[in-house]
């Protein structure tokens, strides 16, 4: 299965393990851009972001030329949850398989000049239908 990634972060290794493959660095910065947004966004411009990070994802710069290019057969999805419905139907319309990542919280302490400090790591347990 190839899961391109379509967050703003870099795919962890034990998402890569499952297949997640992450954009090129100038079609990553085009996803960037796409998911940022700095003033209200309306309706319209909603689902234009989502139909150009689906352009992104299928035209994903992993094969060459666009005419080569691997097409995704999922796609790793998150960031603003208003966003995300419109995404995932653009990504369904073109029979791309929208992807949330789950994982779990665990807690490590560390001692660090005679004071433990508590720190979240996040392990990677898995994928969610969207």
């Amino acid at each position: 299965m190839f899961i391109i990634n379509l967050t703003q972060h870099e795919a962890t290794p034990d998402q890569k393990a499952q297949g997640v493959i992450d954009l090129p660095t100038a079609h990553r910065k085009a996803l960037t851009e796409a998911l940022t947004f700095n003033e209200l966004p309306s309706s319209e411009e909603i689902i234009q972001r989502a139909n150009a990070i689906v352009s992104i994802a299928t035209m994903n710069g992993l094969g060459g030329d666009a005419d080569e290019d691997p097409w995704p057969t999922a796609a790793m999805v998150g960031g603003a949850p208003w966003l995300m419905p419109a995404l995932c139907r653009a990504l369904e319309n073109t029979g791309i398989q929208p992807l949330f990542a789950f994982s779990t919280r665990e807690a490590v302490e560390v001692e660090q000049d005679g004071q433990v400090v508590k720190t979240s790591r996040f392990i990677h347990r898995g994928f969610i239908s969207a």
